[in-house]
Formats: structure tokens, C-alpha cells, sequence
């Protein structure tokens, strides 16, 4: 495509406006369709647990926290965090809530992570069902603790800091944004249909153009006239 100066540019987005409009609409109404019919609401609630040692002398005091406490509470927040998405806590949790769903589709609703720097563990469920997303975040969190406390390791260094709550508004709709994506979309591609279509568009349309594609000087230019018109108005003017 040749070159185009910014007066060229905008007279020729400009020219198109009309096409580009109904581009924009058409993105619209499917943006529209899209977010209030098709997208199903969908619940997420999230608890927190904290890594921190929590153990008791024989006279029943609290022992103090040591730096080798938390250099292992930091050790063990990824392989905590891949234990609590296992089949061993998931299976118990289907089991104990009696929900019909199996390990790996469960599984594929629970998101875990770690907040950076922290000995904290977020887990967070997404459901359909606001109040089973919350049971569930809960309930793997309590086996998770359990399988810790009394299986394969046996210390007692998970803790709920934050308990999961009935979430009231669905997560993943936003009506707003989904239309500002959509409108965002309908621009640009108005702005490729209108950049192919001046590539592909070889009529002339002024003098620039000619002397733009064949590099000759305009000598003069004989302006369009309608006979018919003039014609009919010498008519119309004799008495």
C-alpha cells in the first residue's frame, strides 16, 4: 500500500464512517447477545490458610516460633499447594459433602496459590451454586489440614485464616467490560475492512491520484456538467 499522510488517512476513514458504524453495531448487538444470554453465571469463593507452627509443651504453653519454623512453612507452601488439589483431599471431600462430581471435575474448579512472600495458601472453588462453592472451599480446607496434621507429615502447621463466605454476586459476569471488549474489536476490524478496501480500490478519483500513480502533471481538468439539467432549464425560462 503506498504511503498516506494523517489528512489522507482520516478523509479516508472518514469517507467509509458509515460502513465502519455498522461494523461497530453488529459487534455490539453480538456483545450484547453474548453477555446476557450466553455466559452462564458462575460463583467463586475463597478461603485462606496460613503455614505457622503451632505446637504446645507439656505443661500446656505455646512454643515459640523459630526461624527454621518458617524457612520450612516457606519449603512447603508449592507442595502444600499441589496436595490440596490431590485426589486423596478431593475424593473425601466428595465423599463428605456427598456432591456428584468426581476428583478431576473438581479438580478443574479449584484454583490454588500462593501469595508471593507469605506463608499464606488461597483456595478458591467456583460453582454454579453460590453456597456449594463456599462448602467446598471450606470442606477441602478441613481435610487438607486433617490429612496434614495426622498423615504423611504430621505437624500441625496449616490453619484457616480466612474462612469462605457465600459469594452473592456471580464472578465471571461484567456486562460493561464485555461490551467495551466487543466495541474494542468492532474498531479494529472496521479499521482492517477499510485499509484492504482503499488497497483494493484503484479508481481515480482526483487530479493527486494521477499524478500520484503515473508521475505526470495535471495541465488542466474539465469539470463535469449536466446537459440534460441545462437544458431543461432553458426550457423552463422561455415565455
Amino acid at each position: 500500500m503506498e504511503e498516506l499522510d494523517l489528512k489522507e488517512l482520516i478523509n479516508m476513514f472518514w469517507t467509509r464512517k458509515l460502513q465502519i458504524v455498522i461494523i461497530v453495531a453488529i459487534f455490539l448487538i453480538i456483545g450484547l447477545v453474548y453477555s446476557y444470554l450466553y455466559v452462564s453465571p458462575e460463583y467463586q469463593a475463597t478461603t485462606t490458610v496460613i503455614l505457622a507452627h503451632s505446637a504446645t509443651t507439656t505443661d500446656g504453653s505455646q512454643e515459640t516460633i523459630t526461624s527454621n519454623d518458617l524457612t520450612l512453612n516457606q519449603k512447603l507452601v508449592s507442595t502444600y499447594s499441589t496436595l490440596i488439589k490431590s485426589d486423596n483431599v478431593l475424593d473425601e471431600v466428595i465423599r463428605n459433602l456427598n456432591i456428584d462430581k468426581t476428583s478431576s471435575s473438581l479438580q478443574s474448579h479449584i484454583t490454588v496459590s500462593s501469595v508471593d512472600d507469605t506463608d499464606l495458601i488461597q483456595i478458591s472453588v467456583t460453582d454454579a451454586n453460590p453456597e456449594l462453592a463456599s462448602r467446598i472451599a471450606n470442606e477441602v480446607v478441613n481435610v487438607f489440614i486433617e490429612k496434614v496434621a495426622n498423615g504423611v507429615y504430621k505437624i500441625n502447621n496449616a490453619q484457616v485464616w480466612d474462612v469462605a463466605e457465600t459469594p452473592t454476586a456471580p464472578y465471571n459476569i461484567n456486562h460493561t467490560r464485555d461490551l467495551i471488549i466487543f466495541i474494542f474489536a468492532g474498531f479494529v476490524v472496521s479499521a482492517i475492512y477499510v485499509l484492504i478496501a482503499n488497497m483494493l480500490d484503484t479508481t481515480v478519483k482526483s487530479k493527486d491520484d494521477i499524478e500520484k500513480k503515473l508521475g505526470l502533471t495535471v495541465l488542466t481538468t474539465i469539470p463535469l456538467c449536466d446537459f440534460d439539467m441545462n437544458i431543461n432549464k432553458r426550457k423552463g425560462g422561455k415565455k
